[in-house]
């Protein structure tokens, strides 16, 4: 029998008087599922699980439909939102694991401390700050000297068991989940609402940046303790939409606490799904999880700020990526940015608030693979990509560090990238062959 937490007690704290406490500068909560595919909401076309909270988080904000995460492995993927830069410039280029792994796979065991964050730059403009669920960008397995959340700019957090901080509800054994957790697989993401809605409860008159980063749409998925162990859809629709529930209960925790108005909810996934379900789960995209094609990287993001974000839209045409996260947040908030890196995202608030649309300067890169041995890639052949890819305008270039298999394909003509067109365009597939090299060349 599944057992919830207690429901939070914010019941009747709606009142002029709170809401008339809210701070001038948003509120921001950012919610990033794991593993997610863009189809997995049915506000994307998902066939599977209803995720009715999702979808009317979308009716009340902006759906984007030309999002992309920095990198279809969730470390570096959380690296590129965290710091606003592509991960590899930080030596993260795959999942964290081991020290022997990790050195192996030639990356760092974490995320530096000195790297800009998030976090850092909206406290030093005077957010409270909380970090609740799944961390990976170091801590974990045999690695105990990873920075506390303290060092990257939260206030209070509470990790999963790939964290430096795993909370002991949660992380009974020496792995990602064990049958003697206090609190069961499948009542996490309720666990880390609860936290969240505490944190702002207790810090309701400031400013405050939360993120939510539930594990659960991850396998394995974990139902209840009736689980059969497997990765099946008849085991990932009730973890769907449990999490779509809990992600429910904390808009309404928003609500009750008069905090919604002046709230930003920015809801993404950090890299694609694994199974894809011959590509169900990816929307038609090529590849998933551990792949550059699109259905590794290409994702669902949701905005909502009553008021602020446009309602009821779809923005088919903005381009942007995971590394635009940290300088687009400091401009909504009027956080200055850092000025230890320089940052490969853009501000994209003028889009997000509806107002114009941003062109980007250049291109948008990734790199995942650069050992076979080290580096997993789908066993499906058809979803094992060459390991850098550049994107210009609607062109995408994948080709392998060696120069190697080039493939270019227009994403307008050509989204499920099926017509390999680099022999047909060959100015334009040398030109973005040399970009995407000489990129790859200046990485760590």
């Amino acid at each position: 029998m599944k057992i919830h937490l207690l429901p939070f007690l914010v019941v009747g704290l709606a009142n002029p008087a709170v809401a008339a406490t809210s701070p001038a500068r948003p509120n921001i909560v950012f919610i990033l599922a794991d593993d997610m595919g863009i189809a997995d909401p049915t506000c994307y076309g998902g066939k599977g699980a209803p995720t009715p909270r999702l979808d009317q988080l979308a009716r009340e904000g902006t759906r984007f439909t030309q999002y992309y995460s920095a990198s279809p492995i969730c470390s570096a993927s959380r690296t590129g939102l965290t710091t606003g830069m592509y991960p590899a410039r930080w030596r993260i280029t795959s999942y964290l694991s081991s020290r022997k792994y990790n050195r192996d796979c030639g990356q760092a065991d974490f995320l530096d401390a000195q790297a800009p964050s998030v976090a850092r730059a909206l406290k030093a403009a005077g957010y409270s700050t909380g970090h609740f669920g799944k961390w990976h960008m170091g801590g974990g397995r045999d690695v105990t000297d990873a920075p506390k959340f303290a060092a990257y700019g939260f206030d209070e957090g509470a990790g999963t068991w790939e964290s430096p901080e795993p909370h002991p509800d949660i992380t009974s054994s020496n792995w990602i989940w064990a049958p003697t957790d206090k609190v069961k697989r499948w009542d996490r993401t309720a666990f880390f609402v609860e936290k969240a809605l505490d944190f702002l409860t207790r810090h309701k008159n400031e400013p405050c940046f939360v993120q939510i980063w539930p594990d659960d749409v991850h396998t394995p998925w974990v139902p209840d303790d009736n689980w059969d162990e497997t990765n099946t859809p008849k085991n990932l629709h009730p973890v769907l939409h449990e999490m779509d529930t809990q992600i429910g209960r904390f808009l309404d925790g928003l609500q009750a606490l008069g905090l919604a108005d002046n709230t930003l909810v920015v809801f993404a996934s950090d890299n694609g799904p694994e199974p894809t379900f011959d590509g169900l789960r990816a929307g038609g995209f090529r590849g998933g999880k551990w792949s550059l094609y699109e259905g590794g990287i290409r994702l669902p993001l949701i905005v909502r700020w009553p008021g602020h974000v446009p309602a009821n839209r779809v923005d088919r045409d903005t381009v942007c990526d995971a590394v635009d996260l940290l300088p687009t947040l400091c401009a909504v908030s009027g956080a200055a940015l850092p000025t230890t890196a320089r940052l490969d995202g853009i501000d994209l608030s003028p889009a997000l608030l509806g107002r114009a649309a941003v062109s980007r300067p250049g291109p948008l890169f990734w790199e995942y693979g650069r050992t076979a041995k080290f580096f997993k890639y789908p066993p499906d052949p058809k979803s094992h990509s060459p390991n850098v890819a550049v994107r210009d305008g609607t062109w995408k270039l994948l080709i392998n560090a060696d120069g190697t298999r080039a493939e270019l394909y227009d994403l307008v003509a050509d989204p499920a990238e099926s017509k390999n067109l680099a022999g047909a365009q060959p100015a334009v597939a040398r030109r973005l062959t040399d970009a995407a090299l000489a990129w790859r060349r200046a990485l760590p």
